[in-house]
């Protein structure tokens, strides 16, 4: 059975992994990215000072080298493929294409200059070739993220870290040197809702307490009601409770940066300055009201203040962008699907032989781990659903690359971005880090064609 791999994240690889340890059904698996580089959000997404959760692309790299995977890199589905032309080429055709469009806030002045999706700010500092020019001005004091999750934490982590802290990672260069010169003291991070329902990581919000000049700052009356049963230090809620408490009752220390924590404010307004970019936000004060499921929604309580800060990073979720040909949720923003096999949104028709794993079926959930029970579950599917389909003719193996390089794709095998990764360690060795990321793509593929 021949199958093709849309997207080479976490999902993806997971996915390739459990088709390939089959062993009573024999798969040959392509995987397709549209950059010349694998690995997705842990190479685009994970935060730089977090290297010890990017060494997970070691097992990615155990299935890159069995003799039944390739991995077709410089590939854009849609531009240089289309998907109709998948399925003449193989059996099934795995969606593992993340959610790459971020979700907005949908305030007044959310456009403006300085009020940057976090996806965005992400994506800059990682290196990501689609943000490499991104303007991000880090000369304004204070600077807002909004959002209760570790995308939100990660951002604020990082406009605060020193630059020796930051020297030590694979933060891309251009980041680097603007994170040195910024000017940047304070960060907000803000939760419409209360403290037990942030959807932090209690140890990604620990981390917060232990940066090298960072007080991390919590309001006593936020968490006010909140209460932490007897029994408590089991549940991730309990954990994060506990955490939040213990920066409340710190005394505040002679550290020169500030991260404040707050919860049950909602933006209602991004102001904009004389200069035309942001110079505040407007919040209304939230009350908690219990829902009939035993969930707590934010209400607005008709109280407002004004946040001073001079840029707003929106950190409020992600959504997977439309694939020409394949079935879309509009109201989730996924891939319309029936528990991983492609459906149609409306009459819920499974298409035959199509599957989607990853944040692309579920939205943005779970650690990178989870993803790989996930895909494996979905591999089911796939294997019940193939009983006997190998027997469909297809064109040689071969045939998908040549139609590629016929109209001048440049295909970077596995190989290849292994050199590519051999030249950004180099690059990363002279200045003391673990790797030194070549940001832009044409720059990549001139670096393959001088070997």
């Amino acid at each position: 059975m021949r199958v093709a791999i849309i997207g080479s994240g976490p999902a993806g690889f997971y996915a390739a992994e459990a088709l390939l340890k089959r062993t009573d059904t024999a798969v040959q698996v392509d995987m397709y990215d549209r950059l010349p580089t694998p690995y997705g959000l842990v190479r685009g997404g994970v935060a730089p000072d977090h290297q010890n959760i990017k060494a997970v692309t070691r097992v990615y790299e155990k299935t890159a080298a069995r003799p039944t995977f390739r991995f077709f890199g410089n590939v854009r589905l849609g531009r240089d493929v289309s998907v109709e032309e998948l399925r003449q080429h193989y059996h099934q055709i795995v969606y593992a294409v993340g959610n790459e469009a971020d979700r907005r806030l949908g305030i007044p002045g959310e456009g403006i200059a300085r009020c940057t999706p976090a996806t965005v700010f992400i994506g800059w500092y990682n290196g990501h070739p689609d943000y490499r020019h991104a303007q991000i001005d880090l000369s304004v004091p204070r600077i807002a993220v909004v959002g209760n999750g570790n995308v939100a934490i990660d951002a604020a982590r990082i406009l605060l870290r020193s630059p020796a802290e930051l020297e030590k990672t694979d933060l891309a260069e251009h980041a680097l040197e603007a994170l040195r010169n910024s000017r940047v003291r304070e960060v907000f991070i803000l939760g419409r809702r209360g403290p037990e329902q942030a959807s932090f990581t209690p140890v990604e919000l620990k981390e917060l307490g232990e940066m090298e000049d960072v007080d991390p700052v919590v309001l006593p009356d936020e968490l006010a009601g909140c209460t932490i049963p007897e029994t408590a230090g089991s549940s991730q809620q309990e954990k994060n409770l506990k955490i939040l408490q213990s920066f409340a009752a710190r005394q505040p220390a002679a550290k020169s940066k500030k991260l404040h924590l707050r919860f049950l404010v909602s933006p209602v307004e991004v102001i904009a300055g004389v200069d035309g970019g942001v110079a505040g936000l407007a919040l209304e004060k939230n009350r908690l009201e219990l829902q009939p499921d035993g969930t707590a929604s934010a209400r607005g309580t008709g109280k407002f203040e004004t946040l001073d800060v001079g840029m707003v990073l929106p950190a409020v979720g992600f959504a997977a962008l439309r694939i020409t040909g394949v079935p879309y949720d509009g109201k989730a923003r996924i891939i319309a699907n029936e528990d991983g096999r492609v459906a149609d949104p409306d009459s819920r028709a499974v298409v035959a032989n199509e599957y989607v794993v990853g944040w692309a079926r579920t939205g943005p959930q779970g650690l990178i781990g989870s993803h790989k029970p996930a895909s494996a579950h979905v591999v089911g599917h796939m294997i019940t659903d193939g009983a006997g389909i190998e027997t469909r003719t297809l064109p040689e193996p071969d045939a998908i690359l040549s139609l590629l390089r016929g109209r001048g794709v440049q295909v970077v095998s596995f190989d290849e971005w292994k050199q590519i990764e051999d030249a950004e360690v180099a690059r990363g060795a002279r200045r003391g880090s673990p790797r030194d990321k070549i940001t832009d793509v044409d720059a990549m593929l001139a670096l393959l064609a001088k070997d």
